[in-house]
């Protein structure tokens, strides 16, 4: 060991005259430890957020959408063809997207209605995980004499009061043109499904058809709104999109999940990186504990000092002993702060104690929590820093106490 640590260990562990030094080191340990676990559990459950609102969006929206300014897409297979040929590409299939009422008795909700390749949609896998109840679609839709099936979203379900095996009816936005005028254009639906997204603005406003069905109910016979596409890696959407904006000029036009939702993910990292800077500063305040610590330390420890120098240790050596000392003291701080945030974590992953309304968040479930090591790895390296730069004050007064000075009354 070597001994600038063992005159620090002394410094801290042995028996004091003064107990208040000691009260004052354990209230910063005891800061620093406080700070770290706040600011590992705040990120943390940010992270875990933002993970879960991913995970959200993706099971109701393709990783890129490919659409036409101006309207429908009429040579949809040929141009589904010419996707599937980038690499990157696992499957690309049409998809109309559109508003519609929904009907049941005197329940009236506005929802959008979206039709898919029941078949090939990169969605319909998703979507049969997500049934909670009835069943995915079946191959009685492409009879003329039945009405087709949908699926919706439990919430939507809800309200208009349905289940599957009810019926309600569905009205366009815009109707058919009559020598009496326009008629609204109407259709009788069966449900044969419910499903839970688990994010309440898809579950309240969305509902799933048969692509064959919305064309029927859309009045768009051979044509499709866009083009939905599913990739091997999610984060490079931006770049496979950019690929298929090459190989599609205007007016066809592509997007992917990023890209859609960029203002909210910037808001989520704008907040977390608000949060850290935040929660930081607690750490910086136990920082300047470890400050008034070591100053007293110096203060009362001025004659082992004066002794010590005057055996022949060096300055710097002396330094290092309170440096020493600081570090030791956020160590420990970091440490026991560390080991907290990580029982903690573990007991909101497995206990239910905060469950958040699906009408105010995005999501209705239990605090997300996603901790990972470099959040750990982060906040050890910022509490040590401090903690570092909190000694260098306190140990450079020792190094320049004069021996003469601080014996000169003993």
């Amino acid at each position: 060991m070597r001994f600038e640590l063992f005159i620090a260990l002394r410094h801290l562990l042995g028996r004091r005259k003064q107990v208040f030094i000691s009260l004052i080191s354990m209230i910063s340990i005891m800061g620093i430890a406080l700070g770290v676990m706040a600011l590992v559990v705040v990120i943390a459950v940010m992270s875990g957020f933002e993970k879960e609102l991913k995970k959200k969006i993706l099971g109701n929206t393709a990783h890129i959408m490919v659409m036409k300014y101006g309207g429908g897409i009429s040579n949809y297979q040929e141009l589904t063809a010419t996707i599937g040929e980038i690499d990157e590409v696992i499957e690309a299939a049409p998809f109309i997207l559109n508003q519609a009422m929904l009907t049941r008795g005197r329940q009236v909700n506005g929802a959008g209605i979206r039709g898919i390749d029941q078949n090939h949609d990169p969605l319909r896998k998703k979507l049969e995980g997500m049934l909670v109840d009835g069943h995915f679609f079946s191959a009685r839709d492409e009879k003329q004499n039945l009405a087709p099936e949908i699926i919706l979203g439990s919430e939507l379900a809800k309200n208009l009061g349905v289940k599957p095996g009810s019926n309600l009816r569905l009205v366009a936005p815009s109707g058919t043109p009559t020598p009496l005028g326009l008629v609204p254009r109407m259709q009788r639906f069966t449900v044969v499904g419910t499903y839970t997204s688990g994010m309440y603005q898809y579950d309240s406003a969305l509902a799933y058809t048969t692509l064959a069905a919305a064309q029927r109910f859309f009045a768009l016979p051979g044509q499709v709104s866009g083009i939905a596409v599913e990739i091997e890696k999610l984060y490079e959407s931006g770049a496979v999109a950019e690929k298929i904006r090459q190989k599609l000029p205007y007016p066809y036009w592509a997007r992917d999940w990023i890209s859609m939702n960029r203002n909210l993910f910037s808001a989520l990292k704008l907040e977390r990186i608000t949060m850290f800077i935040i929660l930081a500063l607690i750490i910086m305040v136990a920082a300047f504990n470890i400050i008034s610590t070591l100053i007293m330390v110096v203060m009362e420890k001025h004659k082992e000092i004066a002794i010590l120098k005057t055996m022949g240790l060096s300055a710097l050596r002396v330094m290092r002993v309170f440096i020493w000392e600081g570090m030791i003291i956020g160590f420990t701080g970091t440490f026991l702060g560390l080991l907290g945030s990580l029982i903690l974590c573990e007991i909101l992953k497995r206990y239910d104690f905060i469950t958040l309304p699906g009408d105010v968040y995005y999501f209705e479930t239990s605090l997300p929590v996603d901790l990972q090591m470099f959040h750990l790895i982060a906040t050890a390296s910022l509490s040590l820093a401090l903690s570092f730069v909190a000694t260098l004050y306190p140990s450079y007064r020792a190094s320049r106490l004069l021996p003469a000075e601080a014996l000169r009354y003993e």
